[in-house]
């Protein structure tokens, strides 16, 4: 059964309640001595009650504030991973022939990149740079196509250039993130190399926000670990941290370990839909948003189920029919030796029936 605390109106009337038993004539009206003093001690008392309550939830992890958090991790020898900077590469524009350093600093949406290699542009005046972001975190990845702003271009370098490709940045680790390892840690300890100790390790690493595992992908004795980061494809430097420490922790008597990217397979959606109190672009914007979420879902190698998107787009609010023109049928990756497909939202285009 568990114990009622009592706030200071409950403890303030026990405390008068006890007073008028022991002297019937004594004065605890609102205004009274008795009842200053009552309501003074049942504050400090309900102070009491909430400290203890608040140590009774640091008990426990799933309850426990931030700092303890981290302890319970540290005990288990968690860490909270650390954030990661995006990379990519941007498309540099200018006359042919022109050269550009590294070391160019480009801005874009409030976030500050860095050319990591220099280059000469072709003969069409265009040349592809490998970029950092300085600051690490989610807000450095931008979408392919934004222009960027050269600080200081170099001569013949145009002072805009577009993103090629800006990813894998990654915030540090949120406190449900942090316990959901811990828990999965407490709840399936070390196994001696089984399935989840693999995926426990491609976790610990910072930059990894997912991690799949896939046993005998490539024969006896292997262990394939597929990760993402924030939704998307790990940078070089994520995997090989990802291969270091798994080859650190992996039984020795393991064959091989192989910590891999999965690729990325566009899915093109064409979905007519009959529609009543509503427009055709609000239903394609919630048809769009809830495809996204169901996408978001999907592991590398799982099938995307025609079946479920419509019923996605059945569930938006004046769809009164829907048909799903393209895929005819569920889209299976394929997942082999060779690679595993990662199913991703390509062009949804709805379209009134």
């Amino acid at each position: 059964m568990p114990f009622t605390t009592l706030d200071m109106q409950s403890v303030r009337d026990a405390l008068l309640r006890d007073l008028r038993n022991q002297r019937p004539d004594v004065d605890i009206s609102s205004d009274s001595d008795w009842f200053v003093r009552a309501t003074s001690v049942a504050s400090a008392v309900e102070g009491l009650y909430q400290h203890q309550a608040w140590l009774a939830r640091q008990i426990f992890p799933d309850t426990a504030d931030r700092d303890y958090l981290e302890l319970h991790a540290r005990v288990r020898g968690l860490s909270r991973k650390n954030p990661v900077a995006a990379s990519g590469q941007i498309r540099l524009q200018g006359s042919p022939g022109a050269t550009a350093p590294a070391g160019l600093t480009a801005k874009a949406a409030g976030q500050s990149y860095t050319t990591t290699q220099g280059a000469m542009l072709d003969a069409s005046g265009a040349a592809i740079v490998a970029v950092n972001a300085a600051a690490p975190g989610l807000a450095g990845n931008i979408a392919a196509g934004t222009v960027v702003e050269l600080a200081s271009a170099p001569p013949g370098i145009a002072s805009q250039a577009s993103v090629v490709d800006m990813s894998a940045g990654t915030d540090a680790e949120s406190d449900s993130e942090l316990l959901a390892r811990l828990l999965e840690l407490i709840r399936r300890p070390p196994a001696g190399g089984n399935r989840y100790d693999y995926h426990r390790w491609a976790m610990e690493v910072d930059g990894v926000t997912a991690a799949y595992v896939y046993p005998l992908r490539r024969g006896l004795g292997t262990v394939d670990v597929a990760v993402t980061t924030a939704g998307g494809v790990p940078s070089n430097q994520v995997l090989a941290a990802v291969q270091q420490h798994i080859d650190d922790m992996r039984p020795v008597t393991a064959r091989n370990c192989l910590a891999f990217a999965p690729t990325p397979r566009l899915v093109d959606l064409d979905i007519r839909v009959l529609l009543s109190n509503t427009t055709l672009a609000i239903a394609a914007e919630q048809i769009k948003s809830a495809v996204n979420s169901y996408f978001a879902t999907l592991a590398p190698g799982e099938t995307a189920v025609r079946s479920r998107i419509e019923l996605l787009a059945s569930a938006v609010a004046g769809v009164a029919d829907r048909q799903i023109v393209t895929p005819t049928a569920n889209v299976v990756p394929k997942a082999d030796a060779s690679a595993v497909e990662w199913l991703r939202l390509g062009v949804l285009n709805v379209r009134p029936m």
